[in-house]
């Protein structure tokens, strides 16, 4: 059962491997050519000099040959030397970084492109999550492992073959002690490469606390707190005794780890290679004299060349190799990942809005069993403005999700204009809604590439759109400006307010007939928050408009509102009609608005 488990293991280890090369290759297919040509161009003259070169040598100077021979030989050798290392920097210096740029763009374009098509449902997936984030960080350094991989299996394996070749013409008898050397590498090097996974696995959590570490002294989101608290202390503390858990489970393999190496790299390459081909050589060239010393030292010389390689396959090979297919398998299962949102067949584009319904809809989040919504029905007409409100966790930023399709409904249908939105491609559909999150985003690029969300914006719609969203703030180069400063060291960091006034512009910005705004004043002042709501009702007269606020002021104006609880609809009905029930709706807002007067006078006082 053991051995099934471990031949299992080893399959499955070169089936990512072999999924990985060929990755490579379709991307770079003459990379890894030129790799191996390099490595063998520039290896193989060392190799045969150390062999037939000094054996040569040696057989001129004891035959008494014209030395004429040897200064020919050895500039055959430099020839070949400065030809391999010509073509061998030329590749390194030239070709080869371009060609790392070039695989590592298509490496990272087709994570990003499959990143992008992936279900918004995934990103709640830790397992989905955790393979997502480990090939976005790893993937670049496992793909040159690979090629590292092998082209080392290449250039070792050729080294046996080659020299292998030269040793047998002269006594193939000193291959044995080759073969002696490996039946104590091997299980020697297996036990290490078990021993290395094994010490990585236990280490894999306290590298990640580290890497935690890392980034509360480094991102700019620790900054504050770290300054105006001891929290920095706290911090240090635990990294201290991070370490000293670090030093605490490393320390049983360390012992390990040097037993084995020793094992391997000493014992065979002393018996087996320094003693006893010295002894079997030098007895054959010195007592019984079959050989000449030319023989003894190029037998010497290549045995241990090959026994090099052989200990470099069954040594650090196994170790990379097993090691390298622990991650691609990570990259295999991110990259296999099916979409579960499928495109229907309609394009269809709406010039104008038509109905949204919502029939019996339920939910429940995946790896959940508790629905978030429960059986919800509504009907959302052509032009109306409609406000969901309710405390937080009542399902009000879900529902919109559901209606954008991010989700899918668990229960129930949504339909749009009477065609359920399963049928619709997922790309089409989403190009009838713009939409506002609360935890929106800006990017490292233009002002107006900010709004417009794509390349070559038009700058007129742009600067109506800002002015729709009441954004005023003045930036050194207008709509030209760069936000943030990833790709500029003068780049504009805006204020949460003025941020969020980017965000509302989107909605302004992309014609389409609806429009989702999950908290579009959560980071406003009251006055700037009444000007924005008087500008979107202007500016989205030709809309449907689906908000979310916490601020009922802002509900106001909204033609129904939907009160959630607990993932139902508990009330709806106009501002006044739902004032007039003296219910849930008017209870919250009553509060709201005498904390409002509270805060008021207050600050009337102080004056």
């Amino acid at each position: 059962m053991k051995n099934n488990k471990k031949q299992a293991e080893k399959s499955h280890s070169i089936r990512n491997y072999l999924f990985m090369l060929r990755f490579i290759i379709r991307q770079s297919p003459f990379l890894l050519v030129h790799y191996i040509l390099s490595d063998m161009l520039t290896n193989l003259p060392w190799l045969l000099s150390n062999v037939v070169l000094l054996k040569y040598t040696i057989d001129i100077y004891e035959q008494g040959y014209g030395y004429h021979r040897i200064f020919i030989a050895f500039a055959v050798f430099a020839v070949l030397i400065i030809g391999g290392n010509l073509y061998n920097t030329i590749f390194y210096e030239i070709y080869f970084p371009k060609q790392k740029e070039k695989l590592h763009y298509k490496l990272y374009t087709a994570i990003y492109e499959k990143a992008a098509k992936m279900d918004f449902e995934s990103y709640d997936d830790p397992a989905f999550y955790n393979d997502f984030v480990l090939a976005m960080n790893s993937m670049s350094d496992r793909a040159e492992s690979v090629i590292n991989c092998t082209h080392h299996i290449f250039n070792n394996l050729f080294s046996i073959f080659t020299v292998a070749t030269v040793v047998a013409s002269i006594d193939p008898m000193s291959l044995l002690f080759v073969l002696a050397c490996v039946g104590v590498m091997v299980p020697v090097g297996r036990l290490i490469a078990k021993t290395n996974v094994a010490k990585k696995q236990a280490m894999t959590p306290l590298d990640r606390k580290n890497m935690y570490f890392s980034r509360v002294f480094y991102l700019q989101d620790y900054a504050k707190e770290l300054r105006l608290n001891p929290a920095g202390e706290m911090i240090e503390r635990r990294y201290t005794a991070n370490i000293f858990d670090r030093l605490k489970t490393i320390s049983p393999f360390l012992f390990r780890q040097w037993v084995l190496y020793f094992s391997q790299d000493s014992l065979p390459l002393s018996l087996f290679i320094s003693f006893g081909v010295t002894l079997y050589m030098g007895y054959r060239a010195i007592v019984t004299k079959e050989i000449g010393m030319g023989d003894f030292v190029a037998t010497f010389n290549g045995v241990t060349v090959v026994s090099s390689s052989v200990f470099a396959l069954t040594t650090w090979f196994a170790v990379t190799f097993r090691e390298n297919g622990l991650y691609v398998e990570k990259f295999k299962k991110f990259m296999s990942a099916e979409e579960k949102i499928k495109d229907g067949e309609l394009e269809k584009k709406f010039d104008k809005p038509v109905t949204i319904k919502l029939e019996n809809v339920t939910f429940t989040y995946p790896g959940t069993d508790k629905p978030v919504l429960k059986n919800i029905n509504l009907e959302i007409k052509p032009y109306q403005k409609i406000a969901l409100v309710g405390y937080n966790g009542a399902g009000k930023t879900t529902l919109t999700n559901l209606i954008l399709r991010l989700y899918d409904v668990t229960q129930g249908r949504i339909t749009v204009d009477g065609e359920d939105i399963k049928n619709w491609k997922v790309r089409a559909y989403h190009d009838n809604y713009a939409a506002v999150f609360q935890d929106f985003s800006l990017f490292g690029a233009t002002l107006a590439e900010n709004v417009a969300m794509e390349d070559c914006p038009d700058r007129e719609k742009v600067l109506l759109a800002l002015k729709e969203s009441s954004f005023s703030k003045e930036l050194p180069d207008g709509t030209e400006s760069i936000l943030l400063r990833e790709f500029d060291d003068n780049g504009v960091s805006l204020s949460g307010g003025e941020a969020q006034k980017v965000a509302v512009a989107r909605a302004f910005y992309k014609d389409c007939p609806f429009a989702i705004l999950d908290e579009p004043s959560a980071n406003l002042d009251p006055v700037s928050e009444y000007s924005l709501n008087e500008a979107m009702s202007r500016a989205a007269k030709d809309k449907t408009v689906i908000f979310i606020s916490h601020r009922l002021s802002t509900t106001v104006m909204a033609d129904v509102i939907y009160m959630l609880e607990k993932g139902e609809i508990v009330e709806s009905g106009t501002h006044e009609e739902l004032m007039a029930m003296n219910g849930k709706y008017a209870y919250m807002f009553n509060l709201q608005a005498e904390k409002y007067k509270d805060s008021n006078s207050e600050q009337e006082n102080t004056q």
